[in-house]
């Protein structure tokens, strides 16, 4: 099969033909149909995120037909493949609903290969039925953008104003949630990105400007999509007393020192790590009535490097997702 390979962090990805996976026992074959690109998969070929499997095979948005059924999708079923592949599920984050926390997990497109394939194999129990009404392209990206998004917005709370610091992959897709829950939004981009921030203003900001501008008003939440340490007391310094700032990313730049003055008066500075299954069920459930939209730019899976070095220069507006099969 077709693949794109990643040989060694640092080098652009190889284009291949590898054996077909085999599924064991619990796995279901899945013919990928497309396969959204997520800025993790950039830190793991700048080996930023330590010790990936290699060679691996990228990717963790992966929308596909089951090729060979498992006891739970029949074959022809479309799945979509999430970050979040296995958990030992007997440990004590596993048994209290925080398997996103198992230290023993697993990672699609880490630490089992991913979607820049023709095919791939999952555990069926960490597959996700997909909603109607989604071409492949389209649900790829609510696979880790929608879901890492989502979980940091109910992490931050429902405090209004939210600010959403970085308008990328996630933050286009939870804007819109936020905004069907009611909430004031307010976008910061880098300085001058005038292009981010009309996007954000045409998907219903209120108000948005560079990460160097003051908001309308002060925020009762925040959540940092951009891998820049430097924002996180940038938000505490816009975010009132009692709120939340949320850092949403894998890894991120060095976070500068900062007075506790800044965190003071009940703020609080909180992460995401990964996901849950619930975290999907519960996403992929409103999704299609908010409604989320994905705005996408599709590449063949042969230009996956060139969409990586797309979202590298943050030329993308919205998602990349690479079209896999054809019909």
């Amino acid at each position: 099969m077709r693949a794109l390979v990643l040989e060694a962090p640092g080098e652009a990805l190889r284009v291949a033909e590898i054996a077909e996976p085999e599924p064991s026992d619990g796995q279901i074959l899945i013919r990928v149909r497309a396969c959204a690109v997520c800025r993790t998969d950039l830190h793991i070929v700048d080996g930023e995120l330590a010790r990936p499997k290699l060679p691996l095979v990228l990717g963790h948005q992966i929308v596909g037909t089951v090729e060979r059924a498992g006891r739970r999708f029949r074959a022809g079923t479309r799945v979509g493949v999430p970050w979040l592949a296995w958990t030992d599920g007997d440990c004590p984050y596993c048994l209290s609903g925080r398997e996103n926390l198992c230290e023993s997990a697993r990672f699609t497109g880490y630490d089992v290969d991913g979607g820049y394939a023709e095919y791939t194999v999952a555990d069926e129990r960490f597959c996700l039925p997909l909603p109607d009404g989604y071409t492949d392209e389209h649900a790829a990206p609510l696979l880790c953008a929608g879901l890492i998004g989502y979980r940091a917005l109910r992490r931050a709370g429902a405090g209004s104003p939210l600010g959403l610091y970085g308008f990328g992959s996630s933050a286009h897709l939870i804007i819109q949630v936020a905004l069907a829950e009611g909430r004031r939004v307010f976008v910061f981009t880098r300085p001058g990105d005038s292009e981010a921030q009309e996007f954000a203003r045409s998907l219903g900001a209120e108000w948005a400007g560079g990460s160097d501008e003051a908001p309308p008003d002060a925020l009762e939440s925040a959540i940092i999509f951009a891998p820049v340490g430097a924002l996180l007391p940038e938000a505490l310094s816009r975010t009132a007393r009692g709120g939340t700032v949320v850092s949403a990313g894998i890894h991120m730049s060095d976070i500068p020192s900062f007075s506790y003055e800044l965190l003071w008066e009940e703020r609080a500075l909180t992460s995401v790590a990964n996901l849950t299954r619930r975290d999907g069920e519960e996403f992929l459930g409103i999704a299609p009535g908010v409604p989320v939209r994905t705005a996408i730019e599709t590449f063949s899976l042969e230009e996956a490097n060139a969409a990586l070095e797309r979202l590298r220069a943050g030329e993308l507006r919205g998602s990349a997702v690479l079209k896999v099969a054809s019909e």
